[in-house]
């Protein structure tokens, strides 16, 4: 029976390529309203778990249900489901090259066929403001566009739908610390003001420690570690004494001193 809590429910998950297996027994669940991460190190199947809750790739064996569906059942409807139930933020905004910034966002209403124009404009540009893209700027190209907002644009485009769970890759990769401060501010704020569930894989820790309700870390192919970004932080694991408590990770740690509490740590509310 599938506890609406759950968003995400990962039971028994084994992913192999060839000879090579990148998860065994692998278990996790993501609540709803909650900020997840996923972090790892170099091959540990970080992605490769963001694309199997996609539907994007299929494990060996196990169960993915997100939204009480096993979207790895065969019925096809699932994805489709899944598609406007979610958005994903791709590590390089991953925007259509040849369509301008309200073009790439007023896309996946037009997928969907059965909108009409001057809703999907109007959609679109609200979404754009949300993320802070002025209006002067929706008829650029992507060529034309900062890092940052390619990001927030790509952003505006995973919103489009109005999903309650938000797929972040590497959210802050290749942003300067002010735009990477700014582009995380954003997120907490939509992730409080639409109540969305976000799961996020980055190596970033600042990024890490600012939005994170809860962390699963990765290692010997399998969830070594599960809980707040001080739990986790705290447990005896190689990787996790390299990451977490090296001088990078003291430092970023900081952060939860300073910081608003997250809303997943506000369930209720």
């Amino acid at each position: 029976m599938h506890n609406d809590l759950h968003i995400i429910e990962i039971d028994r998950l084994h992913s192999q390529f060839g000879r090579n297996v990148i998860h065994h027994n692998l278990n996790l669940q993501v609540m709803r309203g909650e900020i997840f991460s996923i972090v790892g190190g170099s091959g540990s199947g970080k992605t490769v778990l963001m694309r199997q809750m996609l539907g994007l790739e299929k494990p060996k064996s196990g169960t993915i249900k997100v939204f009480g569906d096993d979207i790895h059942a065969p019925r096809e409807h699932h994805i489709d489901y899944l598609r406007k139930r979610s958005g994903m933020l791709f590590q390089h905004g991953a925007l259509y090259s040849a369509l301008n910034v309200i073009e790439n966002v007023a896309q996946p209403l037009r997928e969907l066929g059965h909108f009409s124009e001057t809703l999907i404009q109007d959609v679109a540009y609200l979404k754009l403001h949300m993320v802070g893209i002025a209006f002067e700027h929706a008829k650029k190209m992507p060529s034309d566009l900062s890092g940052g907002m390619i990001k927030r644009v790509a952003l505006a485009r995973a919103l489009v739908l109005d999903p309650e769970l938000l797929f972040l890759d590497e959210p802050t990769a290749g942003l300067d610390p002010d735009s990477s401060d700014a582009f995380v501010n954003l997120i907490q704020s939509l992730h409080q003001n639409l109540r969305l569930t976000v799961v996020m894989v980055t190596h970033d820790l600042d990024t890490l420690f600012a939005l994170s309700s809860r962390i699963a870390v990765i290692a010997d192919k399998h969830v070594i570690a599960l809980g707040t970004p001080l739990e986790v932080s705290q447990v005896q694991h190689p990787f996790i004494e390299t990451y977490f408590r090296g001088g990078r990770g003291i430092r970023a740690m900081e952060v939860l001193h300073t910081s608003p509490v997250h809303m997943g740590d506000q369930d209720g509310k």
